[in-house]
């Protein structure tokens, strides 16, 4: 099994109590906000090495490390990492892309994270709020008016949507 499947089945599976899953989510989260706090103090830095050494570096496990790379993938400039064949030994790069982070972090609902203070000295306030934004609004569902019996028909017919394209509706 992967270091990504093993780390799904903790933390999504079956194998823990809801007690032990929430334990293991709080202290996730923890080191979580403790990663990015360094990552954000130096957003331009490349970090790479193996699993391993990145979980060294951070001070946690190798498997709460794939966690925090499964989160960042999709953050990250112009590339993402292996995850699916990620091992302890596997090369793995984070550099961050800080629109992206960001936007991400609020679609996750993170306000731990994206309320962070390093945020004030990688993207001014105004753009913060238009990410916000952006990221709120994409997951707004937005309804078009619905066609009435006696309207008009949207195809553009000119006849009435009852006995046109609403016929057989």
């Amino acid at each position: 099994m992967t270091l990504l499947e093993n780390w799904r089945n903790l933390g999504y599976g079956d194998g823990l109590n809801d007690k032990e899953r929430e334990s293991l989510w709080d202290g996730y989260f923890i080191i979580e906000k403790s990663i990015y706090e360094k990552i954000l103090d130096n957003p331009a830095a490349v970090i790479q090495g193996t699993v391993k050494e990145l979980a060294e570096q951070f001070g946690t496990e190798a498997l709460i490390m794939t966690g925090f790379l499964d989160g960042i993938n999709e953050s990250l400039k112009g590339y993402e990492n292996p995850l699916e064949t990620m091992e302890e030994d596997t090369i793995v790069k984070i550099e961050i892309d800080p629109e992206k982070l960001y936007y991400n972090m609020v679609g996750a609902k993170a306000d731990w994270l994206y309320t962070m203070p390093q945020w004030d000295s990688i993207l001014n306030e105004e753009s913060r709020k238009e990410l916000y934004k952006q990221q709120k609004a994409s997951g707004t569902v937005r309804k078009d008016k619905k066609v009435g019996r006696n309207d008009l028909c949207p195809c553009g017919s000119g006849q009435k949507y009852k006995k046109c394209c609403g016929k057989n509706a």
